[in-house]
């Protein structure tokens, strides 16, 4: 019996190594960030184009207070309540005690100031593919909004997703850095890849998931159910979306379809950042939407 017993908890310390081993959060590779400076004016085009504010600011945010990145807004989904953090220029509660490598660590591999794992309810899965030089002039204009001492509330999340050491091994599973359109592309096409698999994370609302919340990439933007399970974002690929190139312009600057219908829901905020940005990139998003292969 005691033979048993010992095998037993050999078992059990291996099988705990191996997940403590597996499920370890990885930092970013900091010689991609040596020696760069932010722009500031560059990472207000970035801050539009990834939505910062949509998710971070006060739900009824306008003008000026929706850069009053306070966290607050809440996001239901089948794994529980997630709570944007404050994610301000405050150094206590906000994120103003930073350096670029916390901030990189943070937003493109999921990854906290103290080393915890974040849920990715942050999209780190899309901004994994931001170039360096982005991240820094992102970071450079955040840094100089205004700071607000709201303290970030929990998430209200249940066992075992509660666990955030589990999260390790959702990222190893689920967490890739390789473009789902890929071959021979035009730079405008590139560019709007960029923007949409990356920066704007089109993805993460359209794209379908699997029970353990996986991207289905299989499946790439052909819609899906709405996280807290009223309604559905819809079908983008030419399966469903017909509109010509010049149609998802005028979307995407003022919230018009093609139809005289109107923008709505959660939409409304990546419409009202997508047409602060050049008019350029809006194509380049129009032309990258006529590459996803159709699903019905």
């Amino acid at each position: 019996m005691s033979r048993l017993l010992s095998a037993v908890l050999a078992i059990v310390l291996l099988g705990f190594g191996g997940f403590l081993l597996l499920s370890a959060p990885h930092s970013v590779d900091s010689a991609r960030y040596d020696g760069l400076t932010g722009d500031a004016a560059k990472g207000e085009l970035v801050f539009w184009a990834a939505g910062c504010a949509s998710c971070h600011a006060a739900a009824d945010a306008k003008g000026a207070d929706a850069l009053v990145l306070a966290g607050g807004q809440e996001f239901p989904s089948a794994f529980g309540t997630f709570i944007a953090p404050n994610i301000s220029p405050d150094p206590v509660q906000g994120i103003g005690g930073w350096t670029l490598m916390d901030f990189a660590n943070a937003i493109t591999q999921g990854v906290g100031k103290d080393g915890e794992h974040l849920y990715p309810a942050l999209p780190y899965n899309a901004y994994n593919k931001m170039e360096p030089q982005d991240v820094a002039d992102l970071k450079a204009f955040m840094d100089g909004l205004p700071a607000s001492a709201e303290p970030s509330k929990p998430h209200q999340i249940s066992f075992p997703f509660n666990i955030r050491r589990s999260l390790g091994i959702w990222k190893l599973l689920f967490m890739r850095d390789d473009w789902v359109i890929a071959g021979d592309l035009t730079p405008e096409q590139i560019r709007g890849r960029y923007i949409a698999e990356a920066l704007a994370h089109c993805g993460e609302c359209h794209t379908p998931r699997n029970a353990l919340g996986g991207l289905q990439r299989d499946k790439w933007l052909s819609g899906a159910p709405n996280p807290d399970g009223k309604g559905r974002t819809p079908n983008i690929t030419p399966a469903k979306l017909t509109w010509s190139a010049a149609d998802v312009v005028e979307y995407l600057t003022s919230g018009f379809t093609p139809e005289f219908d109107s923008v709505g829901g959660h939409m409304a905020h990546v419409v009202e950042n997508m047409a602060k940005l050049p008019e350029s990139d809006r194509q380049a998003v129009a032309a990258y939407l006529q590459l996803v292969p159709p699903v019905n």
